[in-house]
């Protein structure tokens, strides 16, 4: 995935997608007070000059897919593992809870379940039936909608053709409407995510640690005092 932080005006809709489509619940402002809030993407926001000549950059942050997981090797049971496609998969029914892989994660971005989750009325009516619903004592996290690729794969195989580039989308993709945020095969030179993650303007979250995350970052592309920033 790349992500354009240029055209990330901050909206958060990718957030509320995100929630829809992997059947999300919200935790309340009391547990989000202990630290417990739940969201499989979230958009961090900084700050930069003085007031009044303060700008605002913002950075939607998802599962990095790290290539050389930190969360994988610590989890006992092998629910954290590498999956076939480069993605950093979660057996949800082999976990056991021991929040190993999030401690392990700098990213921040796995989460665990401290109840069942409640939906209110008439949230509850509106379930994705293609992922299953968390239940208490487990960590879940951004999959990039495994399910849609799945989907797509199936279909593609069913119409004996390979996958197109472009052909499906996250649900935080599919739902920028600013098209900040792109996703594809990296494995394919000609995508367009792959051109863009080659972009003079990308870089990774906490590169110096050596995950080596699946995400690039445009940065800004601005000017601040005839300096491109």
């Amino acid at each position: 995935m790349v992500i354009d932080e240029d055209r990330c005006t901050g909206c958060e809709a990718c957030v509320a997608a995100c929630h829809a489509e992997n059947n999300i619940a919200t935790v309340g402002d009391d547990q989000a007070a202990r630290g417990r809030a739940m969201h499989w993407i979230r958009v961090e926001r900084y700050y930069e000059g003085d007031f009044p000549n303060i700008k605002v950059k913002y950075r939607p942050v998802p599962c990095q897919q790290c290539s050389d997981a930190p969360c994988e090797p610590v989890c006992p049971t092998y629910a954290s593992y590498h999956n076939p496609e480069g993605l950093n998969a979660q057996i949800y029914n082999r976990c056991i809870g021991t929040r190993y892989c999030a401690n392990a994660c700098p990213y921040l971005v796995r989460f665990f379940n401290f109840f069942n989750p409640v939906w209110d009325k008439p949230l509850d009516l509106q379930f994705n039936p293609d992922v299953s619903v968390r239940s208490v004592g487990i960590m879940e996290k951004c999959t990039f909608c495994i399910q849609r690729i799945k989907a797509a794969e199936i279909k593609a195989q069913a119409e004996k053709r390979p996958l197109k580039d472009g052909e499906f989308n996250p649900a935080c993709v599919q739902s920028c409407p600013a098209e900040a945020m792109v996703f594809g095969d990296l494995n394919d030179p000609e995508s367009k995510v792959s051109r863009l993650s080659r972009s003079n303007r990308g870089s990774t979250l906490l590169s110096e640690l050596g995950t080596h995350p699946k995400v690039t970052y445009l940065k800004r592309d601005t000017w601040h005092n005839g300096q491109n920033a």
